[in-house]
């Protein structure tokens, strides 16, 4: 198998110079560590949380806060994931209860991943907003949409590490960690794993959902009235009405309803933020135009 081309990496003079990466090698033949290559023009990132035992936190670099001390007294957290969504906020939220911590990442304003003693991924969300709700201060950390994307892909356990030209995720050793984006290094961090691993990142990052346990109306079918079953019929002056008032992401939702599907199945299909559909399933079910099945 040949090789990928070594992506290269701006000179002082701003021309590309060759960095080399590890290649596809025979068992027991130690590639190069890239990292001897690496110069001042690769930044070399500090870890906030170092020693943290959630992988997800482990690996999230030290940046200034964006917001410090968010508690429930003065701000609802579901506000202000709404504010960050519809800003495409990329970087990472943290809460701090006593020994507790929980750890979310966004990025473009979508709940990526999440981390917390014990959990990952849903369950994890649902237990940063639970310490929320008792009380523990939340910090939001900005950081730039390339690092938020190769920190997307952590979850809770690590893969074989295979370069490809292509590659866009973190590759942890236990000699530090190595940042790729599209096959380049992008950042270095002395964080480490006591073996080594990679973890892709999606090419699309799925938003986290709410498990059910808090936001059971998302999982949950629901069933069109004739109302409803003439809203989503275009012959129809209710489905004037409907399109006027909703416009065509609502008609959208509707006929996902009328397939079917979950409000929670919906919002991964359409890539919708989930705290945009509560309010119009509340209003399809005061409007009478659906009915929970």
């Amino acid at each position: 198998m040949t090789p990928p081309e070594e992506p290269r990496q701006p000179d002082r003079q701003g021309r590309r110079r060759q960095v080399h990466l590890p290649s596809s090698l025979p068992p027991g033949e130690p590639a190069e560590d890239p990292s001897e290559e690496l110069d001042e023009l690769v930044p070399e990132l500090r870890p906030m949380f170092p020693g943290a035992e959630p992988f997800l936190a482990r690996f999230l670099p030290q940046v200034p806060p964006t917001h410090l001390g968010l508690s429930t007294r003065f701000c609802d957290l579901h506000a202000f994931l709404k504010s960050l969504h519809d800003g495409a906020w990329c970087g990472y939220l943290h809460a701090s209860l006593g020994e507790q911590n929980a750890y979310v990442l966004l990025f473009e304003g979508r709940t990526v991943t999440a981390a917390a003693s014990g959990a990952t991924g849903e369950q994890a969300l649902g237990d940063l907003l639970h310490l929320y709700e008792q009380g523990a201060a939340l910090g939001a950390y900005a950081l730039a949409p390339t690092l938020a994307h190769v920190l997307s892909g952590i979850g809770s356990r690590a893969w074989k590490f295979n370069l490809t030209e292509d590659f866009t995720g973190l590759h942890a050793r236990p000699t530090g960690a190595i940042f790729y984006a599209r096959g380049q290094i992008v950042a270095t961090m002395p964080a480490t794993l006591p073996y080594e691993g990679a973890f892709p990142a999606p090419l699309r990052p799925q938003t986290l959902i709410l498990p059910r346990s808090l936001a059971g109306w998302a999982h949950r079918q629901y069933d069109l009235t004739l109302r409803g079953r003439d809203a989503v019929n275009p012959i129809t002056d209710v489905y004037l009405t409907f399109r006027a008032r909703h416009g065509t992401a609502g008609l959208a939702f509707l006929r996902a309803l009328r397939e079917g599907l979950s409000p929670a199945e919906h919002a991964l299909r359409a890539d919708a933020a989930l705290h945009d559909l509560e309010p119009m399933i509340q209003e399809f079910v005061k409007t009478g135009y659906i009915q929970a099945g």
